[in-house]
């Protein structure tokens, strides 16, 4: 007994470190998410690397480099407004899969939009969302995204 509870208290604490930087990444895309549903454009910019790469199903469909995720956001608003949308909302569910190696993260969730469109409700179900990240600062970021829409 005198071995083995060293022992699984050694697991334990490691079992721990793992788990502690899987919630920090998976927290990270949630303060994205959440950010993106509370139309906080400063707040999506803030969860963003300097040099993101983002893929969406709306073009120009890539946007990368300096400010690629205000950029993103302004095509997004511009786009939502000519095609009558309002009040998106992405839920994200159960991550996939969540890898995370030193400072880098990948995850992928599947996830759902809701939104209006021309005052219609419209759910898109089914679709996956793939975010990379990178810990910079002590502060897990987002690399890059790409949606895929179902």
């Amino acid at each position: 007994m005198r071995v083995l509870l060293p022992a699984l208290a050694a697991g334990l604490l490691l079992t721990q470190a793992q788990a502690a930087p899987r919630d920090t990444v998976l927290g990270a895309a949630q303060k994205f998410d959440d950010a993106f549903n509370n139309g906080d454009k400063a707040g999506v910019v803030g969860s963003c690397t300097d040099a993101a790469i983002i893929i969406d199903d709306f073009a120009p469909h890539v946007w990368q480099g300096p400010n690629a995720c205000a950029v993103w956001w302004d095509a997004y608003a511009a786009d939502a407004a000519a095609n009558g949308i309002a009040g998106g909302i992405v839920k994200i569910g159960k991550p996939f899969k969540v890898t995370v190696a030193g400072d880098r993260g990948y995850v992928v969730f599947p996830a759902k939009y809701t939104y209006t469109q021309h005052g219609k409700p419209v759910v898109e179900s089914g679709s996956n969302w793939t975010m990379a990240l990178q810990k910079l600062g002590g502060a897990w970021k987002i690399s890059g995204w790409a949606w895929a829409q179902h």
